[in-house]
């Protein structure tokens, strides 16, 4: 009887559908390697899943493998499984899903989808799209495959230009192999023939696949002696070696985060975290997660114990890997981590995603969102309970990150605060928790002080401090540029308020003399006049104890650490006004007032309002705007006082 054989037309939709999947599906074509492993590996699966109750089926093929042959010459690709098969139904029905009804019905799903890039991934597995990524690269597909429970094999030839044939041939081992006859390679492109680009291909996108990918390589081994050509004295001539064609395993199958914990060497996971950060130190933390529920995913996340030289550039890429059942689908997938932890190097392999999905389909998936809330929240609670030198290490790398985290991501920002420390006017130089801060108040201490500069040995001697040191109430040194926008994103931390040591009333004595504070009126408006182009108000200070001055901010304004960031990152802002505020009770001012009320216009008075006020800016770290005026008042000052 003659054999079965078919040619079925291709919808008038499948140009189109070729289109999307070449264009918009794929936008790396060296995937579609990826796609026939993972279909060969998901074809041995099968097999040991049936093998299991009928060992009968597998024969004396009981040694699984993925092959993969390669001709230059006639530019062609195999790859070839021992999995299950298919039977002829099965190809019509799996291969030929698009080939046939499928292809309208999933043009039909994209419509209503109303673009491409928001199409359920699903939807796109449901379709069986990843078969025909080989036309990326193929301008003819050949599938030779036999079941188990048939006695023939099928032959299913397609160019992807309007048909395709199916017919039943004589194949005596189960399994599938699939020929593509290649595309002649342009220039730039990768030659998928190519020993060392199959090679490169299968270690990024395959590596970890359960099964070996064998394929015959280009070796040298050295001659047997016995073959070896000598001369009289016994000693070789010529060629001790020779090339050889042999089999080699081109994957690791090293899937390490599939296994429990226990199963697992701490060499081994150092190795994999050198192999997947490039890193050559270890990590600082290994974070081993297998969820079963709702959603089943397994995680395998690091903490590198060293910031990378790029971390703050916006082009970098995150250390995340995404895989569904072992096979790699993106790395620098920022769906699975927020940005402010992108330093972590990881893989999620969760087999509740599909394997035919693009970039801009993952951003919409549901799945992908609560693994990365759940892995975020895993983060928190390590670095939670890390051992106070361990986090200590971690933060004096990657604090700046954690503060952006509290800046940027809402729905953590109470979560970040608790990770967050800063060095303060009692710590010396270690490091303290918002905890610790407000378990150290005085009990009348209604706010939590802190103040920002560039410069931890100038806050730490800041004028504006003085008051607050005098009352022994801690403040915080803050010298991260992300600082101010910490502390306008938490507002508060434990229904304590953030209060700005430089901005606004710091009303911690409730003592005031207000005759005395009158008398100075006169003065203050004088010296407030002369310094107008450079202040907004001249003011008795409630900071200072020691110091003549200081400048300060309104409360809603912008403090002179802010000012000095957004002029540093080219930014344009209004001249910022800010307040000198006076120490009435320093010796200089006892004199400057009975001066003033001997003679307004005595000359001594315009030159110190310019000197208190140059001396208000060079203890918080600035500039003088006139360095010779400056040195000619200091000057006449010093050669007046010599007399």
């Amino acid at each position: 009887m003659a054999a079965k054989k078919e040619t079925h037309q291709f919808k008038t939709e499948i140009k189109q559908l070729m289109d999307l999947i070449i264009n918009s599906l794929y936008s790396n074509r060296e995937i579609f390697l990826r796609e026939l492993i993972s279909n060969a590996s998901d074809a041995i699966d099968k097999i040991r899943f049936n093998a299991a109750s009928n060992p009968e089926i597998l024969g004396e093929d009981t040694e699984f493998k993925i092959k993969i042959e390669r001709d230059e010459n006639k530019r062609k690709i195999v790859v070839s499984d021992n999995g299950i098969g298919m039977t002829y139904d099965e190809v019509i029905e799996n291969i030929g899903t698009i080939a046939q009804s499928g292809s309208s019905n999933f043009l039909k799903a994209l419509e209503k989808s109303k673009d491409k890039t928001s199409v359920p991934p699903e939807l796109i597995g449901q379709f069986g799209v990843g078969f025909y990524s080989a036309f990326i690269v193929a301008e003819k597909v050949i599938v030779t495959t036999k079941s188990p429970f048939s006695k023939k094999g099928i032959k299913w030839v397609s160019k992807g230009d309007g048909s395709y044939t199916i017919e039943e041939v004589k194949k005596e081992d189960r399994g599938t192999s699939i020929e593509l006859q290649l595309k002649e390679v342009k220039e730039g492109e990768k030659d998928f023939t190519n020993e060392w680009v199959i090679k490169e291909v299968i270690k990024k996108h395959s590596d970890f696949v359960r099964y070996p990918i064998e394929m015959e390589v280009d070796a040298i081994e050295p001659i047997p002696e016995e073959e070896q050509i000598k001369d009289k004295e016994g000693k070789p001539i010529g060629k001790t070696t020779r090339e050889i064609k042999k089999d080699e395993t081109l994957n690791s199958m090293k899937a390490i985060w599939a296994k429990s914990k226990s199963e697992v060497k701490e060499e081994e996971y150092e190795e994999f975290y050198k192999h997947l950060s490039h890193n050559w130190d270890k990590p600082l933390e290994t974070i081993h997660i297998k969820l079963e529920g709702k959603i089943e995913y397994d995680a395998l996340l690091y903490i590198p114990e060293k910031a990378p030289f790029d971390l703050f550039q916006q082009e970098r890429k995150n250390g995340m890997h995404l895989y569904c059942k072992r096979v790699f689908i993106m790395d620098n997938c920022k769906e699975l981590i927020p940005d402010y932890l992108s330093f972590i190097h990881g893989v999620v392999d969760s087999s509740d995603l599909d394997l035919n999905v693009s970039r801009e389909i993952l951003q919409e998936n549901a799945v992908l969102r609560l693994i990365k809330k759940n892995l975020v929240s895993k983060v928190f609670s390590t670095l939670s309970n890390m051992d106070a030198e361990k986090y200590d290490k971690f933060y004096s790398e990657f604090g700046q990150m954690l503060k952006a985290g509290a800046v940027n991501d809402f729905e953590n920002k109470t979560k970040i605060a608790d990770l967050i420390k800063y060095k303060t006017t009692k710590s010396k130089d270690k490091l303290i928790s918002l905890k610790e801060y407000i378990k150290n108040m005085p009990k009348e201490q209604e706010e939590i002080y802190y103040i920002t500069g560039e410069n931890i040995s100038f806050l730490l001697n800041s004028p504006r401090l003085e008051a607050l040191k005098d009352k022994g109430y801690e403040v915080l040194l803050m010298t991260d540029p992300v600082d101010e926008w910490v502390v306008q994103s938490l507002g508060e931390y434990e229904g304590k308020k953030f209060k700005s040591a430089e901005k606004g009333e710091i009303n911690i004595d409730k003592k005031s003399d207000k005759k005395e504070e009158d008398s100075y009126q006169n003065l203050l408006k004088f010296i407030e006049n002369e310094l107008k182009e450079e202040v907004k108000e001249v003011k008795i200070s409630k900071r200072l104890k020691d110091s003549m001055v200081c400048l300060a901010g309104d409360e809603m304004g912008m403090s002179g650490y802010m000012e000095k960031i957004m002029k540093a990152t080219g930014q344009e802002i209004p001249k910022q006004k800010r307040i000198l505020e006076v120490n009435t009770q320093h010796p200089i001012f006892k004199k400057l007032k009975q001066i003033f009320e001997k003679d307004t216009k005595n000359v001594v008075l315009k030159n110190y309002s310019k000197l208190l006020f140059n001396i208000a800016l060079i203890s918080e770290g600035g500039k003088v705007d006139d360095n010779q005026d400056f040195v000619k008042i200091v000057s006449e000052i010093m050669a007046n006082n010599l007399n």
